[in-house]
């Protein structure tokens, strides 16, 4: 019988950790569940209970190096938000987006592995990259020189999703869902007036009109991605079965809503309309709720948290109720999971509903 999975333990390359915050300096949090340690490449922070932004961190920038999801903006160093990463989580000071006295937070954490080598297979060199090949995920910073190139990505398979941010120049977060085998299709990924935004097309200055390979990323002459000299974030996921699952389904606005089969339970979960304009939902496996009120925060928004009728389930989620989106009648959505534990293990062990 065919494997399942190849990651047995999802928690060694994907952690959700909530925190209460203490208002001082030097914060510890460790990840709480029982399983493999891991020290976190890429680590996202938002404050559930005030309109804070969203804090976005990962190591081939290094710790004090913010992104704000939420906005424009371009990278901040503030050494009161995130001073490091530790080998079993992560370290904030007193920042009251990071770390409120009283207040209470969500992280979610990635691990990309690597130790931030060259990786010159691009015709634009990416000055840094950390990659995990079995998670499937890498991060990559590059130099943009305003010519039409392409950047290594490390990761050995094609990636489904890739986001690319410039640091240095205010700009969008742009999110290639590449899966749907479409190289002109991208969202405006995240923070800005246009977040919310349907589906858009391109004709070649974001993407080239190349869609990426098990190697490269082809971007364009578009200055939001490629601008000369400015420093550029790459991210990029590839699929691994029981793991990541990256996709689209449709809405049928019944309270009996859509499920959808990512095989395995989900830990991680990002949903964003594309037929119609509509908010980015995160949920998760750790915040209040269970199913079938699962709550979200919303990666476009400094919104506190809210409720939503989400169930999280042992083989992919399902909708609960007819509240609009993320279950609108007819609309279609994309997804990006990430798993808590594989419906079945390896050892064709099966994983137990919420």
């Amino acid at each position: 019988m065919a494997a399942y999975t190849t990651i047995n333990d999802p928690s060694a390359f994907f952690k959700c950790q909530l925190y209460t915050g203490n208002g001082s300096a030097n914060h510890a949090i460790t990840f709480d569940d029982t399983d493999t340690d891991m020290q976190p490449d890429l680590v996202w922070i938002k404050n559930r209970d005030a309109t804070d932004a969203h804090c976005l961190f990962d190591a081939v920038r290094g710790a004090t190096k913010v992104l704000h999801p939420n906005t424009y903006d371009v990278e901040a160093t503030d050494a009161d938000t995130l001073d490091s990463f530790t080998s079993d989580g992560f370290q904030v000071d007193a920042d009251v987006k990071v770390n409120t006295n009283a207040e209470k937070y969500a992280s979610w954490n990635w691990k990309a592995n690597g130790s931030g080598s060259s990786n010159t297979d691009g015709s634009i060199n990416t000055a840094s990259t950390s990659v995990d090949t079995t998670a499937g995920f890498s991060i990559s910073k590059y130099v943009g020189t305003g010519s039409n190139g392409t950047i290594g990505h490390g990761l050995g398979v094609v990636p489904k999703i890739y986001i690319i941010k410039n640091l240095d120049s205010s700009g969008k977060w742009w999110f290639f869902p590449s899966f749907l085998g479409d190289a002109a299709k991208y969202l405006d990924g995240f923070g800005g007036v246009a977040a919310t935004g349907s589906m858009q097309t391109d004709g070649n200055g974001l993407t080239n009109s190349t869609l990426p390979t098990s190697s490269l990323i082809s971007i364009g002459t578009s200055s939001t991605v490629n601008i000369s000299s400015d420093n550029i974030m790459c991210y990029a996921f590839a699929e691994k079965q029981g793991y990541s699952k990256f996709g689209e389904y449709t809405g049928n606005g019944n309270n009996d809503g859509t499920f959808v089969y990512t095989g395995f339970k989900p830990a991680f979960l990002l949903v964003k309309p594309t037929s119609a304009d509509g908010s980015w939902n995160i949920y998760d496996n750790k915040r209040l709720g269970y199913n079938d009120d699962n709550n979200q925060l919303y990666a476009d928004l400094t919104n506190a948290e809210g409720t939503d009728d989400a169930a999280l389930l042992s083989n992919g989620f399902k909708w609960t109720a007819n509240t609009g989106d993320p279950n609108s009648s007819g609309r279609t959505y994309i997804y990006m999971a990430f798993a808590e534990a594989p419906f079945v293990n390896s050892n064709e062990v099966p994983c137990n509903a919420r």
